[in-house]
């Protein structure tokens, strides 16, 4: 729970959004989809596009995705913060991801997210 009451889904992705949609994706060449499947409070999906190098965060389900991370509300939190980076959360179980590993590596190491 956060400090302030429960993580809402809305709060979730409007935090992602904030740090990753006008992230550096400059070399990415392909698409890359990635849905974010959130458990726990705030439970929910949404979903992570890098197309024509830049990247969008919707709040919808991703049919045909490339892969699927999975976390908490908290976690994804500590992410928008920039608290953590996503390489760090997945080596240390924070995350799982499910799906194309090479499209999900090229978001660990070409995207740089945005924080103020």
């Amino acid at each position: 729970m956060a400090a302030n009451g429960p993580i809402t889904y809305e709060q979730i992705v409007m935090a992602i959004r904030k740090a990753f949609e006008n992230a550096d994706a400059r070399e990415i060449f392909e698409h890359v989809a990635i849905e974010i499947d959130i458990i726990g409070e705030g439970a929910g999906a949404f979903y992570l596009e890098v197309a024509d190098r830049s990247c969008t965060v919707e709040p919808y389900d991703y049919y045909n995705h490339d892969g699927r991370i999975i976390a908490s509300g908290d976690v994804l939190m500590e992410l928008a913060a920039g608290h953590m980076s996503v390489r760090e959360a997945w080596y240390t179980g924070k995350i799982r991801y499910e799906g194309n590993e090479v499209k999900f590596l090229l978001l660990l190491d070409k995207i740089k997210p945005h924080f103020d």
